[in-house]
């Protein structure tokens, strides 16, 4: 298939499920009155729009959908939540772990005594798959199971928190209320091991440090280190010396055709 066209099938579905959940015309002051939230909600429609297939009972859990003999779990934080139940379902069926990750994010500050919203100002902040990383290594001993796949999704959202926190704006220590997706962006597929080498920055020859794979991945040497962990972890990179005190790494294919 066309992948423009693709492309545009997601989007339209994408669509379809956030006027399922929230309505075409829903107010801002109507967020929050769903016991379920509203990225869980929507990315749960958009995988399985039949109703029939959501929050099924297997085993001691319940699974967001199972179809066709699969389960399709939506976790929007802290995957060690889901150890339980991926140690429960892998060993019977194929799991698909859904992570939704916010690309560009607009923050929304509601005052919890008059019930007044803030102007939306634009996060600097910028997501992207690697941010994912640091959830993958809460689940790092399920990562190598053939039944796991992953789904990265990438989504445009406003974010509405709470005016609760300790800070004399009382923004620092603040309770995140909702968040509504606005637009869906991207979706970074993992399937197999070798899908890690996707997380490669493509520039990168020979060996390399942490320090440089930050560099051309453009994020922090700290969680370079986390997703250089992981994909060592996979067999996705192996380390082949040191330079200084910095571990050296190099793609696997690499190494093996020395």
């Amino acid at each position: 298939m066309n992948r423009r066209l693709m492309r545009n099938l997601m989007e339209t579905r994408f669509e379809e499920a956030k006027n399922k959940v929230i309505g075409v015309d829903r107010q801002r002051l109507g967020i929050g009155t769903y016991g379920e939230k509203s990225v869980h909600a929507i990315l749960k429609n958009y995988y399985e729009p039949d109703e029939d297939k959501q929050e099924i009972p297997i085993e001691n859990f319940i699974a967001d959908i199972y179809h066709d003999g699969q389960i399709i779990e939506i976790q929007t934080r802290q995957l060690n939540k889901m150890r339980g139940k991926l140690a429960c379902f892998l060993p019977l069926y194929p799991v698909t772990v859904v992570y939704p990750i916010p690309r560009e994010k607009w923050l929304i500050w509601i005052d919890e005594e008059s019930g007044e919203l803030s102007k939306k100002r634009k996060s600097p902040i910028k997501g992207n798959p690697y941010t994912a990383f640091p959830e993958l290594y809460k689940i790092k001993m399920f990562l190598k199971d053939p039944n796991l796949r992953i789904k990265l999704v990438l989504m445009d959202m406003e974010e509405y928190r709470l005016l609760n926190g300790w800070s004399k704006d009382r923004k620092k220590g603040s309770s995140r209320f909702d968040r509504i997706p606005l637009r869906f962006v991207e979706e970074v597929t993992i399937e197999r091991p070798e899908d890690y080498l996707q997380f490669i920055p493509i520039e990168l020859e020979g060996s390399f440090t942490a320090r440089e794979f930050a560099k051309a991945a453009h994020i922090s040497k700290e969680l370079s280190g986390v997703v250089l962990h992981i994909l060592h972890h996979m067999d996705a990179v192996v380390q082949v010396g040191k330079k200084g005190n910095a571990y050296l790494y190099s793609v696997l294919d690499e190494v093996v055709h020395f």
